[in-house]
């Protein structure tokens, strides 16, 4: 048998395990976590030095538990936070491996300001009551600007709105442990900044969130 058995092994499991259920929006996150959870444990499965086939089914199945069971949290910690943040402003986006709550920085703070506004502070509360729900998750709340004025200052502020971001979900019970705070400055746009609407876009505060490996 080839050394390419294994991992075909694990292909057949992964469709095995998708015929289970229909594929729908709400699970479809779910079965990519399970064929890249199969693949994996396929993977690690194949690199025993016997029993290679039957490892590789063992590794197949249970990498594809774990990662149906990591999709089908972060669907619905997805589907919990869009319900509990009040603004239609604020997105919701699952990745299938973390989600990234994208909150515009034009709603959080006033031009060339660190200081949240008051009113956002609630959605804030919202996310981090979600984060405590979901204990076994870390969070990186990443500040991000356009690339209007000097570089150097740009950075330094996204780094300031990050931490004030991150401030509130620990104030709001968050473990410190569990929360980072990064500036990007202008370095990662999203959208063109020749524009004033991509300049818009990219004045923003991301919240990813990852679960626990």
């Amino acid at each position: 048998m080839n050394l390419n058995t294994p991992v075909l092994l694990a292909s057949l499991t992964v469709f095995a395990l998708g015929a289970c259920v229909p594929t729908t929006e709400e699970n479809r996150r779910q079965q990519t976590g399970m064929a890249a959870g199969a693949l994996i444990g396929g993977a690690l499965g194949a690199s025993a030095s016997d029993n290679k086939l039957a490892k590789a089914a063992v590794g197949a199945v249970i990498g594809g538990a774990i990662g149906g069971a990591i999709g089908s949290a972060l669907d619905q910690q997805a589907a919990d936070l869009r319900n509990s943040i009040g603004n239609d402003r604020v997105s919701v986006t699952n990745t299938g491996s973390a989600l990234i709550v994208n909150l515009p920085q034009d709603i959080l703070f006033a031009t060339d300001s660190a200081s949240l506004r008051p009113d956002l502070t609630q959605d804030l509360a919202a996310v981090a009551r979600s984060l405590m729900t979901y204990p076994d998750t870390t969070v990186q709340v990443i500040g991000h600007t356009d690339n209007t004025g000097a570089a150097a200052y740009n950075q330094d502020l996204s780094q300031r709105r990050a931490v004030s971001v991150a401030s509130v979900l620990v104030a709001n019970g968050v473990p410190n442990f569990r929360v980072a705070a990064l500036g990007r400055g202008e370095d990662q746009p999203i959208a063109s900044n020749l524009s004033e609407a991509g300049r818009a876009q990219n004045r923003r505060v991301e919240i990813i969130i990852r679960p626990n490996s």
